[in-house]
Formats: C-alpha cells, structure tokens, sequence
C-alpha cells in the first residue's frame, strides 16, 4: 500500500458547485465511475464521521467493484478528505482522498490527493481513471443552465 496520486484542474464553476458535486449520490454516479463503467451508491452521509457505500459495474461484462468509507473532514466549499476501502479481498487496505477547492479568478482550482493505493492497482491506471472522472465533473459542473 505505497501507491499516491495527485491531480489538479482548474474548472469553470464555482466552489460551491463543485463542493456539491462530491457530496451528491446522484452527482457522483453521473460523474466519478472512469470510462466504461456507471456507479451505484447504496447510501451516502455527507457529514463528518459519515459513511458511504457504492459500486462501479463495469458496463461491458457486468462485473461489480464495491467500496465504501468514511468522511474524515469536510470544510464547506474548501476541503473533502475521506477513506476509501474496497470489498475485494486481492484490494486490502484503506486510501485516504484529500479534496482541495479553492476559489480562483476563473472557477475553482481542485486538487486530489488518493494516497495508499492497494498494490494490485497500477498509479498510472488509478490516475487514467480519475482523469476520466474528472473529465466527467467538468461536464456537470461547468455549464451555467438557467431555468
């Protein structure tokens, strides 16, 4: 469990939005399973000590990948740094994500850190997944559609 990951992107949206986009169920199935797979949250408690459990299932075989955790801290519109384990035995371990917003002149600069990736995952490959996650959170979050 040595693996880490770091990602930044600045997004065209405010904090807020982007802040409510990591804490949203529904949010977070449209955007956080990487390319070729849709998420399924069981539940999720967007509060300190709060738990969360879902599932990628990978759309062309439909094998499922579940995971759950923990919010550890959350600073509105700031900071989300919560646990992640996966139900899969050959995955052991417990990551830690820590989510920096901070407000720019443009949008908000996002910054992950997912540090104690199981050894079984390649970095590179954790990496290709959360770019394609992220590719889907600037998609909901950066448009501004009126009513």
């Amino acid at each position: 469990m040595s693996g880490t990951v770091r990602l930044h992107r600045i997004l065209r949206a405010p904090a807020e939005r982007v802040y409510r986009a990591f804490l949203n169920p529904r949010a977070m199935a449209k955007w956080l399973p990487p390319d070729g797979f849709y998420a399924n949250f069981d539940y999720l408690e967007p509060e300190v000590g709060g738990t969360f459990r879902a599932s990628f299932i990978n759309f062309s075989n439909g094998q499922s990948h579940s995971f759950g955790g923990e919010y550890l801290e959350l600073v509105e519109n700031e900071l989300i740094r919560y646990t992640d384990t996966f139900d899969d035995p050959n995955l052991p371990g417990t990551m830690q994500v820590t989510v920096t917003l901070k407000d720019v002149s443009c949008g908000t600069e996002l910054t992950i850190v997912a540090e104690g990736l199981p050894d079984m995952i390649p970095v590179e490959m954790c990496y290709l997944g959360w770019q394609d996650s992220l590719e889907g959170l600037a998609r909901l979050v950066e448009p501004e559609i009126s009513e």
